[in-house]
């Protein structure tokens, strides 16, 4: 019989597993770029983004705005068709900057330009908890009785502090609100961290677990930092970097297994790490591991010291 909540014997909820129980098959991820931007940029908050932002680091190459929405799904089957050669449906992920940050009526062409593709299956909405509110949370509810509806939030931490040192512009009770509201509309909702932002040790980033576990989160992503060229973080790395906490690869390894302990076990989780062109990249990293093996090495240290996520979560919040 299997000893964890979710259906699989890995030691954590994957998401790999939890589409293929969904789905039947694998279902893959095409990232799109709709052309819109980020009220952090455009002068409503700031005009400075936050300091660690610079999408073009993770924007793969058939990801162009110029061209249509179908023009790039098309254009991200044929990338993807000849790794994953089984998959036959997908999902449209609008990844580049705020993707609620637009009227309704955008919204709507935009979205529905992506789903009128035969083989995309539904929609994975990255975005801000300032860029949404009761009218495009009702669409994507009506949306969401027909599609896959994924939204995703940029948590980045939980910490107010943190969030302004990063130049966010917005804060967490923000954040908790709009995962709330989109939550209690059957929406699923994704989040995202980020572990080793300045002003956070590693006691604030593990508390974290209890905080996040709270929310009614479908899936999560966690990233380690990465200081990536032409950022202010990047200036500000190069100014201080002792204010900065860089993971080695079997500290990350630890760090995470110890969080995903106190973590939900509900929660589906996508990523372990974030992984960027090394063109990009410019300060300290795991060197040339790639995310697949990351996984790998979690895995095995998880099984091997018989531990799960959710282990010690307490739901008492």
């Amino acid at each position: 019989m299997n000893k964890y909540l979710w259906d699989s014997d890995r030691p954590f909820n994957a998401y790999s597993n939890y589409m293929k129980k969904v789905y039947g098959k694998r279902i893959q991820k095409l990232s799109i770029d709709a052309g819109f931007t980020c009220p952090n940029r455009d002068g409503t908050i700031s005009k400075n983004g936050c300091s660690f932002c610079l999408n073009d680091a993770f924007n793969p190459s058939y990801c162009q705005r110029h061209q249509s929405i179908y023009q790039q799904i098309e254009e991200g089957i044929k990338f993807h068709s000849w790794r994953y050669k089984k998959v036959e449906k997908y999902l449209a992920y609008f990844q580049a900057y705020s993707n609620t940050y637009a009227s309704i009526d955008i919204l709507k062409q935009r979205y529905e330009e992506a789903l009128s593709h035969e083989k995309i299956i539904g929609l994975v909405i990255g975005t801000r908890p300032d860029c949404v509110d009761d009218e495009k949370l009702d669409y994507l509810q009506m949306l969401s009785e027909k599609y896959e509806i994924i939204v995703e939030y940029g948590i980045e931490s939980c910490y107010d502090k943190t969030l302004k040192a990063i130049n966010r512009g917005h804060t967490f009770s923000q954040t908790a609100k709009a995962i709330e509201q989109t939550s209690k509309r059957g929406i699923r909702v994704g989040g995202h961290i980020i572990f080793g932002l300045p002003t956070e040790t590693i006691d604030d980033m593990n508390k974290q677990a209890d905080i996040l576990s709270s929310l009614p989160l479908h899936t999560i992503k966690f990233h380690q930092l990465q200081i990536l060229k032409n950022t202010k973080m990047m200036e500000e790395y190069n100014n201080n970097p002792n204010a900065f906490h860089f993971f080695s690869f079997q500290e990350y390894k630890n760090f995470i297994i110890s969080f995903l302990e106190k973590l939900n076990p509900n929660f589906v989780i996508e990523r372990f790490t974030s992984e960027v062109p090394p063109r990009y990249n410019c300060g300290p990293s795991f060197g040339t591991i790639r995310n697949e093996t990351i996984v790998e090495e979690i895995e095995k240290q998880m099984i091997e010291t018989n531990t799960y996520q959710g282990k010690y979560y307490k739901n008492n919040l």
